[in-house]
């Protein structure tokens, strides 16, 4: 079943929002850090913009650290909780640099220790940022492998140590892509599209 869903999935080629696409080509574990960072509890149109504006003031965490906060926090204006988050990006960046000799983590348990950093970004950072096999589970990857009747959950880190066991490891790296953007264009929260879902048939939804 998951083989065929995966297949018709990258068959459907639907359309990926810019940051997805953003987050995708970047290929560095510090800036998909960031950029998941932005992205949290805020919608990807406002997040990609925000995203490039930041990339303006720095790119590395050396740079980075250097940021007066009130900057960037204009700059990533309106992200939610934009102030909150450029302080917290500034400091992980000192870390990073002063703690770290320059390298972010390439293991969750350490990922995780940077405040406001939860098991979805860490996950996320393994897999784009170091093309390890993670499995980032936002709400879109909740929701779906719950529609789908593949898992039965209540969270997103139930859900991902669920996935942990039964997804084949083959696609830990890019389920998050898949799913997320069929969430965004197709299997959304209050009105899937149903009628145009390339997974429809084996969707526990509809049986």
């Amino acid at each position: 079943m998951i083989d065929k869903i995966v297949q018709n999935l990258k068959e459907a080629n639907q359309p990926r929002s810019e940051f997805v696409e953003l987050m995708e080509q970047f290929q560095d574990p510090y800036l998909v850090l960031i950029g998941c960072i932005l992205s949290l509890r805020t919608n990807d149109k406002t997040t990609y913009p925000a995203t490039l504006r930041m990339l303006e003031l720095a790119k590395t965490p050396q740079e980075m650290m250097l940021v007066n906060a009130e900057a960037l926090a204009k700059a990533i204006y309106p992200v939610g909780f934009y102030e909150n988050k450029a302080k917290q990006i500034i400091e992980l960046s000192r870390q990073i640099v002063e703690e770290l000799d320059g390298k972010v983590p390439d293991e969750i348990e350490e990922l995780i220790k940077f405040n406001g950093v939860g098991r979805k970004t860490a996950n996320l950072v393994l897999a784009k940022g170091f093309n390890k096999p993670a499995i980032c589970v936002d709400v879109h990857v909740h929701r779906i492998f719950n529609r789908l009747g593949y898992v039965k959950t209540k969270t997103p880190e139930e859900t991902e140590f669920a996935l942990r066991k039964k997804l084949p490891e083959k696609y830990w790296i890019d389920i998050n892509t898949l799913i997320v953007t069929h969430g965004q264009n197709v299997c959304k929260p209050q009105k899937p599209d149903c009628k145009n879902c390339p997974i429809c048939e084996f969707c526990k939804k509809n049986i």
